[in-house]
């Protein structure tokens, strides 16, 4: 017989699908909570189209392929985590990472950006995670780890992030051309610092490398797929948050 239950994680999922949809649509446009905005035409979508899913009244233009992409899987691991539950997490902690590590995922992805604000909630959201899995040790136990692990994730991408900048300036100035590409967002930094808040000082260490490691290998794939079909274009940039939380999601739930 269907356990009734499920339905809160059904419902949950759906309902943080619209919400992950509509933050990713609105924050990289207006910087605020606003009406949602048609991609191809820039005309306010009607609150009733915009969660029902139509095509834009005015272009009728179909709605972006990611809208129904995150829509399913937004209602579907929920339930998944629901059924399966984390070892390390309590089902709202892991519902809500779940939602914010997908908002930072979409639109890193499909802008190459992280904003500010949205690191400052999910710093809040890291610490407290962190306090949680190392509470029972002590309070002042878990806040110290977060901390250091804060201190730790955001220190060590920091470095990263001034290298590749000195890298830049070299490769702009032999190329004589002005360019204003980066190896690497300072959204990134941010969101390692985040992760080790999660995570702590030493997990923290390990999760960089697993992501360095598999962001690398990803981009090799890039690479030789360009190579192969003759549309090589150097330092073609890469979203790096999607390596960072696989990395951190690793070690969070399984």
């Amino acid at each position: 017989m269907m356990d009734f239950r499920l339905l809160i994680p059904l419902f949950l999922g759906w309902f943080s699908g619209l919400l992950v949809n509509y933050l990713a649509d609105v924050l990289p446009v207006t910087h605020a909570l606003s009406h949602p905005i048609c991609p191809e035409c820039q005309k306010t979508f009607g609150w009733s189209d915009y969660l029902l899913l139509r095509n834009c009244r005015n272009c009728g233009k179909p709605r972006r392929f990611r809208i129904f992409i995150i829509q399913l899987a937004m209602t579907v691991l929920p339930v998944i985590f629901w059924i399966f539950p984390s070892r390390t997490l309590t089902f709202p902690l892991a519902f809500l990472l779940l939602v914010y590590l997908t908002v930072v995922l979409v639109i890193d992805i499909e802008h190459r950006l992280i904003l500010h604000p949205v690191s400052i909630i999910g710093a809040v959201i890291g610490f407290g995670i962190g306090i949680f899995l190392r509470g029972k040790q002590t309070t002042t136990y878990g806040i110290t780890s977060s901390l250091l692990g804060g201190i730790a994730g955001f220190g060590v991408m920091l470095v990263i992030y001034f290298l590749g900048q000195l890298f830049m300036k070299q490769i702009t100035k032999k190329r004589g051309v002005a360019s204003d590409e980066v190896a690497l967002g300072f959204g990134d930094v941010n969101l390692a610092g985040i992760l080790g808040l999660m995570l702590g000082w030493r997990a923290i260490f390990v999760c960089l490398f697993f992501a360095i490691l598999f962001g690398g290998l990803v981009s090799l794939v890039i690479i030789l797929r360009m190579l192969i079909l003759k549309k090589y274009k150097s330092f073609t940039a890469i979203p790096y948050a999607p390596f960072l939380i696989l990395s951190a999601c690793y070690f969070l739930f399984f």
